[in-house]
């Protein structure tokens, strides 16, 4: 067996573009607050260090990894955060691999392992994602900025 990962994908927390965008305007609102206060009152001085603690954890977020996609002898290999658990889907189960949209929503949460109505979830960011059927009828939803070569890597190592 190959020690090589056929796919690595990483996915970060705080680089999806609408969070940051709202993060950056609630930044910039507590500026603007501070430059129409009068007097700059204690009040005002308040403002100042909430926009700039806004910018420094958006830009600690950019940094934090949501949760790592790898595909190694015949399994997608999926591992989140600090207290977050390996997750191994076995590509010997899975009948049925496509790619299709994420959600026809425009905002979306970060998940990582949600169970719910007979679906697993994975998601960061982006639009596409990568939907993994197996035997039991169980569906892994994998999120994917690469959700072409996602797909490509997994059908690859399936005929393996």
């Amino acid at each position: 067996m190959s020690d090589k990962p056929a796919f690595t994908e990483k996915q970060y927390l705080g680089r999806e573009f609408i969070p940051l965008t709202i993060r950056l305007v609630l930044a910039m609102f507590c500026f603007a607050a501070y430059f129409f206060t009068d007097e700059r009152e204690r009040n005002g001085d308040l403002l100042v260090v909430v926009g700039f603690a806004i910018i420094i954890i958006s830009i600690i977020m950019g940094f934090l990894l949501h949760f790592r996609t790898r595909i190694l002898n015949k399994s997608v290999l999926l591992d989140g955060l600090w207290t977050t658990r390996l997750v191994k889907i076995d590509l010997n189960s899975i009948i049925k691999a496509e790619q299709g949209q994420y959600s026809r929503y425009l905002f979306n949460n970060p998940v990582y392992n949600l169970h719910s109505k007979g679906t697993i979830r994975f998601f960061a960011s982006g639009k596409e994602a990568i939907f993994l059927t197996d035997r039991d009828g169980l569906v892994y939803i994998i999120g994917s900025h690469n959700a072409n070569e996602l797909l490509r890597a997994i059908k690859e190592e399936m005929k393996k």
